[in-house]
């Protein structure tokens, strides 16, 4: 199980990253827009850059849903490796068939 501080901290980063993503986003397209002056694109750039960094979603990490590990996940499932064959192993995942030889 990973640390309970850690897996918190990745919640209120997706939270926050929901809470300002249509706001980066308009910042963005102004950013991007060349046909705006660039005195305008600045100050975007400048608005963009006083957000709070949690909010920017490279920040969030995919972490395991049963026990929170942050490596070995997979995306598909949401769960890392080492979950994926416990659950596996007690017959818990359908359509999943693991053989023990």
């Amino acid at each position: 199980m990973a640390k309970t501080s850690a897996v918190e901290k990745n919640k209120r980063r997706r939270k926050m990253a929901d809470r300002y993503a249509n706001k980066r986003a308009s910042l963005k397209a102004i950013i991007m827009d060349q046909d705006k002056p660039i005195e305008e694109r600045f100050k975007a750039q400048l608005q963009l850059a006083a957000l709070p960094r949690n909010s920017s979603k490279t920040r969030i990490r995919n972490r395991c849903d049963v026990t929170g590990r942050p490596r070995a996940y997979y995306r598909k499932l949401k769960m890392s490796r080492i979950a994926l064959r416990e659950l596996g192993s007690q017959g818990l995942i359908p359509g999943l068939v693991k053989s023990s030889w």
